[in-house]
């Protein structure tokens, strides 16, 4: 296994293990009420299978400054939680439509619509109370810095990030766009969230505006690297592989760089993005190899 992928693998088991800790417990007496379904579904979609790559470049990120992990977790189970909301919310029928995640029925599939809206609900809820927790100990965030967080949370998953972001995409399907339209959408939709895991560690240290922009910048260019590969494995990529419905852009005829330039050109155009990330990264010298690698991952990456 490569460094990259020994420390994702490290990161995601401690993500997992902290979800677990944060979520509803199982045998709590919200379970064995009339919210029991509630809390089944929100460990069902934030539970179990994910590489956890927004966790990820939160831990990552953070460190670049010394920061500890036990201050970057909570901003990394938010935005996991986010994430996780998200994609109940987008496999609904009224969305993407889509039957499976991550290898598993989609949480509609598994708990009906009604359910899966509010397990999606409730985890873009808990990721704030996540982050508002004032309860971390020494290595704890001071409140400005919490504040500053959640801030930046709530504007990369709004109408100005992801829920606009989704917005267009609905808004976009069967029609025709220039590129720039399409780059816009798809960094709403996928590269804000981005944006946020890899700047949290910066908001955390109280880092120089230089190096927060830095990293903004490195993620502006890999949020939409890593959408124009999810558009490409959407194209040409298996179920087995990817652990979800394939081929649902070009049927819903949503707007996608594969649908603009065509595989080839999509996948040079990723190729591109990948690289220029990379060198947003020099200001912080081999402390950034990790990041670096990362961005090889999201346009290699076949799930």
């Amino acid at each position: 296994m490569s460094a990259l992928q020994v420390a994702m693998a490290e990161v995601a088991r401690t993500i997992e293990a902290e979800l677990e800790r944060r979520l509803p417990a199982s045998s709590a007496d919200a379970a064995t009420g009339p919210e029991a379904r509630l809390v089944e579904a929100m460990r069902y979609a934030a539970l179990g299978p994910g590489k956890r790559f927004r966790p990820f470049l939160v831990i990552a990120g953070a460190r670049l400054f010394d920061v500890h992990d036990s201050a970057s977790l909570p901003a990394a189970i938010a935005v996991e939680m986010i994430h996780a909301y998200s994609l109940v919310h987008d496999d609904l029928p009224a969305m993407d439509n889509s039957e499976l995640r991550r290898g598993r029925p989609s949480c509609h599939v598994k708990f009906g619509e009604a359910t899966a809206i509010l397990a999606g609900d409730a985890l873009l809820t808990l990721a704030f109370g996540v982050l508002a927790d004032e309860s971390g100990g020494a290595n704890g965030p001071e409140a400005t810095v919490r504040l500053k967080l959640i801030a930046r949370l709530a504007a990369a998953a709004g109408i100005h990030g992801m829920a606009g972001g989704q917005a267009l995409d609905l808004a976009f399907a069967n029609e025709s766009h220039q590129a720039a339209e399409i780059a816009r959408m798809e960094r709403m939709k996928t590269g804000e969230l981005i944006a946020f895991s890899c700047e949290a560690g910066a908001i955390l240290a109280q880092a120089p505006e230089r190096a927060r922009m830095a990293l903004h910048s490195y993620a502006h260019d890999l949020g939409l690297a890593y959408q124009i590969a999810d558009d490409i494995l959407d194209a040409e990529g298996s179920e087995d592989a990817t652990g979800k419905s394939v081929g649902r852009d070009a049927e819903q005829g949503k707007a996608t760089f594969v649908a603009q330039l065509g595989l080839e050109q999509a996948r040079r155009q990723a190729g591109m993005l990948a690289a220029q990330a990379v060198q947003h990264l020099d200001l912080f010298g081999e402390k950034a190899d990790l990041l670096r690698s990362v961005a090889d991952f999201v346009i290699r990456r076949r799930g």
